[in-house]
């Protein structure tokens, strides 16, 4: 049976998702990663430090809380770090429903986009590992800006590259930052929080979906589906 065909909200044009979290949810692997660092060394890494620098850079330099020694052999220890949590996400699935999600938006005649503060090989390996990759039409990276989220000016590359203006976008987004960058171009945004970002201090006018993709593309757009015939 054909799924039933959804009423469009008034004026959407496109989706642009954020990566890190909201697609694969690298944040809690990491988190947890650096944690584990914290812990081998008698520190603790608390969660609403990290949580300020969920979706952008430099908002929070997690070495500063760790031992001097450990500080000096920065280099060994990041590449020993690095390794361990790609490991970790090259064993990861997706999101639960994020993948019929994206392809729900480009069935129902949506464009889609790609925002994210993270570099481009960073995102094209897991977007190809995955086969998502050629669901994006355009993507717009750290690589590709001056400032990343929570400045706006990734979400406005992207509808710039679609061809659409800002409010004719729904963004997708797991942070605080980024969610905060997508309001400040002109666009709705939708909060789909993860482990580590759902005790951030999201604004109630904000939608979210604490049930993650549950409830499908009609959930994520805040729709209807209409009645099968």
């Amino acid at each position: 049976m054909m799924p039933a065909p959804l009423t469009l909200p008034p004026g959407l044009r496109a989706v642009v998702f954020d990566f890190d979290g909201t697609i694969l949810d690298t944040e809690t692997r990491e988190f947890a990663r650096w944690q584990e660092l914290y812990r081998t060394h008698g520190r603790e890494l608390s969660l609403s430090d990290w949580q300020s620098g969920i979706g952008t850079w430099d908002a929070f330099d997690p070495w500063l809380g760790l031992p001097e020694h450990v500080q000096a052999d920065r280099e060994q220890v990041r590449a020993a770090l690095h390794d361990r949590i790609v490991s970790d996400l090259a064993e990861q699935d997706l999101r639960p429903g994020v993948r019929a999600v994206l392809e729900g938006v480009r069935d129902a005649g949506l464009r889609l986009a790609l925002a994210t503060s993270s570099d481009r090989a960073w995102v094209t390996r897991w977007l190809e590992q995955h086969r998502l990759a050629e669901l994006f039409e355009v993507m717009a990276t750290r690589d590709d800006v001056r400032r990343v989220k929570p400045d706006p000016e990734l979400y406005l590359l992207a509808a710039a590259r679609l061809g659409v203006h800002a409010s004719e976008c729904l963004a997708v987004e797991d942070s605080l930052n980024g969610a905060a960058a997508a309001v400040a171009a002109g666009m709705p945004v939708v909060v789909v929080p993860n482990d580590v970002t759902r005790t951030q201090p999201f604004p109630p006018e904000w939608r979210r979906l604490d049930a993650g993709y549950a409830g499908g593309l009609a959930a994520l757009l805040g729709v209807e589906a209409a009645p099968s015939l």
